[in-house]
């Protein structure tokens, strides 16, 4: 039995889960140390803000920027992959309702947001093929600092998670 099925010390009581309502809480531990190790990530998703955020040279820099959205595209796949597999879990023993509900809300955030990636890929990589280079140095880079921001924003939310979590297991002091 993991830390985190035990009752949390919030005001709010803890519920056994009913057999029909599917509830979902968040590994602490294991979450917060896939954040640490997947370090390149988070390298690659600023080194490609970067580059977007500055005038890319249609000759020199598309097909650098259709590459690194390509393997940004791998490293959230994993990254999302070993979340879904060890930081998050089904069925914990006790949970409170509105947690479990946010943790479900994030969790399935991970689909959506793998999809936007591959969708904006995909889309700078035919605009490459196309030869279409002036539509791929702007349009691409607009869509992905929109892409970072939700992603940021979303990874951000995990760590209050992750931060809760660890709060209501170990209790808060007066």
């Amino acid at each position: 039995m993991s830390f985190l099925s035990r009752p949390p010390s919030s005001s709010k009581p803890a519920k056994p889960n009913a057999a029909s309502a599917r509830s979902v809480t968040v590994n602490a531990a294991f979450l917060l140390e896939i954040k640490e190790v997947h370090s390149d990530l988070r390298d690659e998703l600023a080194s490609l803000q970067l580059l977007c955020s500055r005038p890319i040279s249609v000759r020199s820099q598309s097909g650098e920027l259709v590459q690194r959205l390509a393997d940004l595209l791998d490293k959230l796949a994993l990254h999302f992959s070993l979340e879904e597999a060890y930081g998050y879990f089904d069925d914990p023993v006790y949970v409170n309702a509105a947690f479990s509900q946010r943790v479900a809300d994030l969790r399935n955030e991970h689909a959506i947001l793998y999809t936007q990636l591959c969708r904006l890929t995909d889309e700078a990589d035919t605009l490459l093929r196309r030869n279409k280079l002036a539509a791929l140095t702007t349009i691409v880079p607009v869509a992905f600092d929109r892409f970072a921001k939700r992603l940021l924003r979303h990874e951000e939310e995990e760590m209050e998670l992750t931060q809760e979590a660890w709060c209501n297991d170990l209790g808060v002091g007066d």
